[in-house]
């Protein structure tokens, strides 16, 4: 039994050390600056091989300190190379074809291959080595890290075939507009890929130069023509569509895509013929696909995409978009503080999204990752991107647009942009070490764990508060939850730490001076609201004025400078650049506040606000604190019901006016209202009307205004008022800004008596 246990582990040593022997052997391209290799292109290179090959040239010299000869493949001898593209050597390696823009990695034999599918795949391959094995990374288009390494080596074994998990990857935020990123980060720029985007019936037949002279060619809407959308059932609309198209298309012969899609406006077409196949087909998605096949098989080698969004969003009952037409469903109802497949509002988007796959498989999601309303506010969705590109994955989606910000910067554009370009290339992508290593590298080690627990305290402020993540909420509403001025301090703590964790590197302090901008912007919002309240605009002097805050303005000077330094062009969706809001803000400290004779008064509401924007709820219209342009905070709001407000002030007051100002912002379906009633009391009992007012109908205008309103009241001399009760009635929607899924809005901001 000793000897053949003997022979025994003889035998599997022997096994071993074949095994060992038959390992291949690491592929060593540098050591201490030598190296045999050089990098081989094919011997009449494309643009695409070239870049290629010169970016690994300049990124391998950056970290060891060797410059790689590119040689053409006819000037080749017996020198091992590193062969990119489509050469002779490397074809005949590996004669598979590369899936669209993926790219392999192989060692064969001594020598390393870099190939690439269509598109950009052999560029993607190149920066995926770069990261794999010579540690780069870029960050963000400003911060490329390229660590020092003496000697670089590739398994012998290496076989990396990759290829991405959706064929059009976009993000939308700062970064796009970088070509390096996003070919560093494998994604698309849409400009690059549509000839013509999103909405878009305006730029096919605009109405500026048809509906004078042609009227029928636009939505006939509860009886009459409107420009906001087109009829599709007229035949020269087609005509103009197809024929705007081809010449569109002989200007951008290389555009994918064509987008055939509604304007941003509701108003589809009711006349008959279109309503006959919005009937048949369920909803006005009928006459939309319907229009949209044909103008497809005009150009069946082209393809098109239509928006899936506000009135089309609904599948069709059963006809099928064709082979050449893509549709883009948005998910823009839902709110982000869970997944999409959780989120109880992104049902209706699930249930259109089972819908839509029943009659094709060509479909892209338009997703949303950022407030539009309050780009720099804190928006902690960090913990559904996964989850939810997982999701547009298991449910077949071809394709992913996830819209941030845009060409202005927004609240960590650059994780966000990091961390999405590794999802839609790779689903499975380890988010957490991701995470870990951009906040590293981007802010320092010590800096980014701090930064972390940032994050993770926002999280935990949010899921304790149980309150929504909403695209077009606000940093206002949240004062007394998990954006209150105690969790606001908590975390500015945490970035004081970080600064001086960071003091020793002018870059990282840079960058954490952006994250700062998400909190100096709340304050600021939320001072706005508190107004003469504590943690808000002003002070009285010591003469009973109200005045700014010592430093207030230089404050906000250093806000919008910082703001201009880390890139923000506009502060919301089109809205104020840094430079506007800096006036604005100018604006409102020179106003100061004028507090009426009822501030602190006791208001009683017939009807109920609207939920959406409490501001502070029935005291919002007596204490104190004007509104301004945005009408998300100091504004209470009423959905399609009268304003009639009861206010009992604590002491009877003699007053000859009330005054009353109300938004207008039909952008947002806000409109001043269609009458007003004030009726008081002086005995404290019954009302009398003393004061009503007509008003014309709004003219058509889409600016932010504050109409202001004067009511006289005719009493009897030192006559105290015990109440006031004041009735603003809500119009109906303007033919101009028609909207059969809402509700029109008026909004008040303060009863002032005086």
């Amino acid at each position: 039994m000793p000897a053949l246990r003997k022979l025994l582990l003889l035998f599997v040593s022997c096994t071993q050390l074949i095994a060992c022997n038959t390992h291949a052997q690491d592929l060593t391209l540098v050591n201490d600056r030598h190296s045999e290799y050089t990098i081989v292109i094919p011997e009449k290179p494309t643009a695409l091989e070239q870049k290629s090959a010169k970016v690994l040239q300049d990124f391998l010299a950056r970290v060891t300190a060797y410059t790689f000869p590119v040689v053409k493949e006819e000037k080749r001898h017996t020198t091992p190379g590193i062969y990119v593209g489509e050469t002779f050597y490397g074809n005949k390696a590996h004669p598979g074809k590369i899936r669209s823009e993926g790219f392999l990695l192989e060692a064969y034999k001594n020598n390393l291959l870099i190939k690439g599918g269509s598109g950009r795949g052999l560029l993607f391959g190149v920066y995926d080595f770069l990261e794999r094995f010579a540690g780069c990374r870029m960050y963000y288009a400003d911060a490329v890290a390229t660590p020092a390494m003496k000697t670089l080596s590739v398994p012998g074994d290496l076989h990396l075939d990759e290829a991405p998990a959706f064929e059009y990857r976009e993000v939308y935020d700062p970064a796009s507009l970088n070509d390096d990123y996003l070919a560093w980060h494998r994604l698309h720029r849409l400009d690059d890929l549509w000839g013509l985007w999103g909405h878009s019936f305006n730029k096919l037949v605009p109405a500026k130069a048809w509906f004078a002279s042609h009227p029928e060619y636009f939505a006939l809407v509860k009886g009459t023509r409107q420009p906001a959308q087109l009829c599709l059932s007229d035949k020269n609309v087609f005509d103009l569509v197809v024929n705007e198209l081809r010449k569109r298309m002989k200007d951008n012969s290389d555009a994918m895509y064509w987008s055939i899609s509604p304007n941003d406006d509701n108003g589809y077409c009711q006349c008959p013929t279109c309503k006959a196949a919005d009937d048949n087909q369920g909803g006005p998605q009928g006459s939309l696909i319907t229009f949209v096949n044909k103008v497809a098989k005009q150009f069946p080698d082209k393809l098109f995409t239509t928006l899936a969004y506000g009135y089309s969003h609904k599948a069709p009952r059963n006809l099928k978009p064709a082979d050449n037409v893509y549709i883009f469903l948005s998910d823009i109802d839902a709110y982000r503080d869970k997944p999409i497949q959780d989120e109880g509002t992104a049902a209706t988007f699930r249930h259109d999204l089972d819908a839509w796959s029943k009659l094709t498989d060509h479909i892209f999601v338009w997703d949303y990752t950022t407030q539009f309303t309050n780009y720099l506010a804190p928006f902690p969705n960090f913990q559904t991107l996964k989850a939810n590109v997982k999701y547009f994955k298991q449910k077949g989606i071809k394709g992913v647009f996830a819209q941030g910000s845009g060409e202005t910067y927004s609240e960590f554009t650059e994780l966000r942009s990091y961390l999405l370009s590794r999802l839609l290339w790779d689903t499975g992508a380890d988010v957490r070490k991701l995470s870990d290593e951009f906040l590293a590298g981007y802010y320092g080690n010590s800096a980014g764990k701090l930064l972390d627990q940032y994050m993770s305290l926002m999280q935990d402020n949010l899921k304790i508060s149980r309150r929504k993540l909403d695209i077009y909420g606000n940093p206002i509403n949240e004062y007394k939850t998990w954006l209150s001025p105690e969790n606001i301090d908590q975390c500015s703590i945490l970035l004081d730490k970080a600064d001086a964790a960071a003091e020793s590197n002018a870059a990282w302090q840079d960058h954490l001076k952006r994250c700062r901008l998400s909190l100096e912007y709340t304050v600021l919002q939320q001072a706005r609201m508190f107004g003469i309240e504590k943690h808000g605009i002003f002070i009285q002097d010591d003469a009973g004025k109200w005045v700014a805050k010592p430093k207030m303005k230089e404050k906000i000077t250093a806000f919008t400078a910082n703001c201009k330094k880390a890139g923000v062009t506009e502060l919301s969706e089109g809205g104020l650049s840094p430079d506007q809001y800096q006036a604005d803000w100018d604006s409102i400290l020179a106003r100061v506040v004028t507090p009426s004779r009822i501030v602190g008064a006791r208001t009683e509401l017939k009807y109920p606000f609207a939920e959406d924007y409490p501001a502070r709820g029935n005291k919002t219209l007596a204490d104190g604190n004007p509104g301004y342009k945005d009408y998300s905070y100091n504004w209470l709001c009423f959905y399609g019901v009268p304003m009639v407000a009861t206010i009992t002030p604590d002491a009877p007051v003699v007053c000859s006016n009330v005054t009353l100002h109300f938004l207008s912002d039909p952008r947002h379906w806000i409109f001043q209202p269609d009458s007003l009633i004030l009726e008081v009391s002086v005995n404290g009992g019954d009302f009398k009307a003393v004061s009503t007012m007509k008003l014309p109908p709004e003219p058509e205008h889409y600016e932010v205004q504050i109409p202001v309103f004067s009511l006289p009241m005719k009493l009897k001399k030192n006559e105290k008022v015990t109440a006031f009760r004041v009735t603003a009635t809500c119009p109906p929607f303007p033919i101009w800004r028609d909207n059969d899924r809402k509700k029109p809005m008026i909004a008040c901001d303060e009863v002032y008596a005086y």
